[in-house]
């Protein structure tokens, strides 16, 4: 069976920016709708796709943090050589950690982490996403349950520099949290089954900002921007954009 490939997108709508970071084996997809529903308000919107991500997981494996950072920094560069000087974030995930890098790294407007850990106590649940992910990917090539076990044993061999690189990045933007100064909206899942949901409280309380809010979602799931909260969180993104001191 043939899977098609997946593409970042740019939707031109304004002259308000914001960039969107999608998570860790996802990739444009997880923040499309977003995209969609801010360009309908006004906003331009650019997804990146990061080294590795919407191809096969033996490509995921090869890749590092390192690279997933260059292409959120290439997709933030890529708003400004569109003429667009004034950028928001938003990001769901690992796209939520990179946000926040982005934020304490260069001027933004606003940056909004969604379901974003900061602690890397919760391998097991990564690795354990990262499993689930290959073995979908694997069955809609239409393999057999045998040959797909054994190609999973196989990566999950060969992703350890893969899962301590992105260790390493959490633990790093965690360090740098208070250099955070942007308005920043923090949003959290509350049956998030992927990351220590402490890390939002965490992010909320850290941050420099002085406009700063947190808000949580009763019974949703980590991919929120994917699930049937998807609305209340496009509503409360475009809220916050609003209320940031844009000059256009």
């Amino acid at each position: 069976m043939q899977i098609k490939k997946p593409e970042p997108f740019t939707f031109e709508a304004g002259d308000r920016a914001v960039l969107l970071l999608h998570g860790f084996t996802g990739h444009s997809a997880d923040v499309r709708m977003l995209g969609r529903f801010l360009e309908k308000k006004g906003y331009t919107t650019h997804a990146p796709i990061y080294e590795g991500h919407g191809v096969e997981p033996e490509e995921l494996v090869g890749t590092t943090a390192d690279q997933w950072w260059q292409d959120a920094l290439d997709g933030y560069n890529h708003l400004k050589e569109l003429g667009y000087d004034e950028i928001a974030v938003a990001g769901l995930s690992l796209g939520g950690v990179l946000t926040l890098k982005l934020a304490y790294q260069k001027p933004l407007m606003g940056a909004i982490p969604i379901c974003t850990p900061v602690y890397f106590d919760n391998i097991k649940e990564l690795s354990g996403g990262f499993k689930q992910f290959a073995k979908q990917y694997k069955q809609l090539q239409q393999k057999d349950e045998k040959q797909i076990d054994e190609e999973i044993d196989r990566l999950f061999e060969q992703s350890d520099e893969t899962f301590d690189s992105l260790s390493k990045l959490i633990e790093e933007v965690h360090d740098h949290i208070d250099e955070i100064y942007a308005p920043t909206l923090v949003l959290q899942a509350e049956e998030d089954e992927l990351i220590n949901k402490d890390s939002a409280n965490y992010i909320y309380e850290h941050v420099q900002a002085d406009e700063k809010d947190i808000k949580w979602y009763e019974g949703a799931p980590h991919v929120i921007t994917l699930s049937d909260y998807k609305d209340q969180v496009h509503e409360d993104v475009y809220a916050f954009l609003e209320t940031l001191n844009w000059k256009s």
